[in-house]
């Protein structure tokens, strides 16, 4: 699907250009005479928007690569200022698009996705107007959530616009360059201790242990070790397609080994339910005994090398003491467990337990966007998606979660039937599908839904899986004149 506008495009963009150099003049004059600090932020603003426009797909390759090293600096507000920047650039950029007379590409899934964001709104907008469960004072903490959720179409019509610009498969293998900061700084924190570390580079995911032990686990540049997990996960995925696909599976194979020892590093035990649900989905539309056996001989292996840890093994054994696997133990027996025996699974049970009480105060809409650690005891997420989305929105914004699922299964499954059998495009949307599938199951027992590095590249690969991989580029601009 593609917007297009009439005008002639030089002489548009030359009247445009014009005009925008009136008020551009004007500021400049302004602050270089009251402002000089501002000024200065300013010109590397206006600096950042010409090279976006003169080196566009350059551009927008090196935002994707450089998303997944920003979340070291959330404290200082990078990632968010991220966010705001490619909402900004995408905006004027669609805009200027559309002013000049040239085309700007959109399909029907982006269409979804930004109606979907638009009605996530409603949640903010009935804040102040006391129609949900906390007031107007907490509409900042709503906004700040929408927007997040705002730059997710942002990405997608984005990454849409390189459509016929540069091959699909050339923008995806560039998204493994994204691989190589999390990677670096997983690898320090695991060779040097925390004391030696500067502050930025210190682990900022623990776990506690029946012991009471603190034990530091990996987060490479994501934030959080769960972060880092998922982030893992998405990339085993798209490196088994791609080990799958390349005439040399060889290297695929070393870097889809690689990225286990990581996996398997961040402690993350969700992440293995996660990975579970993966092969389960991927080999059940093509069962047979030969890929049966090497889905269970791959999860073997990566629960051997879970469990030949000390850590690992007392995570999978406090399993025993949970309700999961210990039927002597009901649900209020483990709440009262969880305020002294490290059990995270058991202190998950409390969480939720208190968070569904203060839900039924308010059922249908919730409570307001992001507002999940407002209503917690303890000021800490829910560790479960669906029980932030019951609060959050109640039962109507739990409908719309559910929704919102359910048509990227659709769409993917329409891209599998259209794609031609056996082509690059099908197989990468046979991958996608087990890893969106995965998602919601490691979402009972975490809080993915705040994994916004994970979905910046989900909405990539999202975009780039709807192109038509068959169709040769139409514009010269293509990587060897990029990169």
């Amino acid at each position: 699907m593609q917007i297009h506008n009439p005008w002639n495009s030089s002489s548009a963009l030359t009247f445009w250009l014009g005009l925008a150099g009136v008020p551009i003049g004007l500021a400049v004059g302004f602050l270089a005479g009251t402002q000089p600090s501002l000024l200065g932020l300013g010109l590397v603003a206006v600096a950042v928007v010409v090279y976006f426009f003169a080196r566009f797909e350059q551009a927008v390759l090196g935002l994707l690569i450089l998303r997944s090293s920003l979340d070291t600096f959330s404290d200082q507000g990078v990632p968010a200022a991220f966010a705001v920047g490619v909402i900004g650039l995408t905006l004027v950029y669609v805009t200027v698009r559309l002013l000049t007379g040239q085309i700007v590409q959109t399909d029907r899934f982006w269409w979804f996705l930004a109606s979907w964001v638009v009605l996530q709104g409603l949640w903010v907008i009935l804040l102040p107007l006391g129609g949900l469960g906390l007031d107007g004072s907490y509409f900042s903490t709503a906004i700040r959530e929408w927007v997040r959720l705002f730059s997710w179409p942002m990405v997608y019509l984005l990454v849409m616009q390189l459509k016929d610009r540069l091959p699909a498969q050339t923008v995806i293998n560039l998204l493994f360059l994204g691989l190589v900061m999390p990677l670096s700084v997983a690898s320090i924190q695991m060779v040097l201790p925390d004391s030696l570390l500067p502050d930025l580079l210190k682990p900022s995911g623990y776990s506690l242990s029946a012991s009471l032990e603190v034990t530091a686990r990996i987060n490479g540049t994501l934030g959080h070790s769960n972060t880092f997990t998922t982030f893992l996960f998405l990339f085993l995925g798209l490196t088994y397609w791609k080990q799958n696909q390349a005439q040399q599976s060889k290297p695929w194979l070393l870097l889809l080994g690689v990225l286990a020892f990581f996996f398997v590093s961040t402690k993350a035990l969700f992440g293995l339910m996660m990975l579970a649900a993966f092969i389960v989905f991927l080999i059940a539309p093509r069962l047979s005994l030969l890929n049966l056996i090497a889905g269970i001989v791959l999860f073997a292996l990566i629960i051997g090398l879970f469990g030949s840890t000390e850590f690992g093994q007392e995570r999978l054994g406090s399993i025993a003491q949970t309700p999961l696997g210990n039927p002597d133990i009901d649900i209020w027996k483990a709440i009262l467990l969880s305020q002294g025996d490290g059990n995270s699974f058991n202190w998950r049970l409390a969480q939720w337990t208190y968070l569904l009480e203060q839900w039924k105060h308010f059922p249908i809409l919730g409570y307001g966007l992001g507002t999940n650690k407002l209503i917690s005891s303890n000021g800490l997420e829910p560790h479960n998606d669906y029980v932030r989305a019951l609060v959050e929105g109640g039962i109507v914004g739990l409908l719309t979660f559910f929704t919102f699922f359910g048509i990227q299964i659709v769409r993917l499954v329409q891209l599998i039937r259209s794609a031609p059998s056996g082509s690059q495009q099908r197989t990468l949307c046979s991958t996608l599908l087990p890893i969106l599938l995965a998602i919601p199951v490691g979402m009972f027992t975490d809080n993915i839904w705040t994994h916004t590095t994970l979905f910046f590249y989900w909405w990539t690969l999202l975009a780039v899986a709807g192109w038509n991989w068959d169709q040769p580029n139409t514009e010269q601009n293509t990587i060897d004149k990029t990169i």
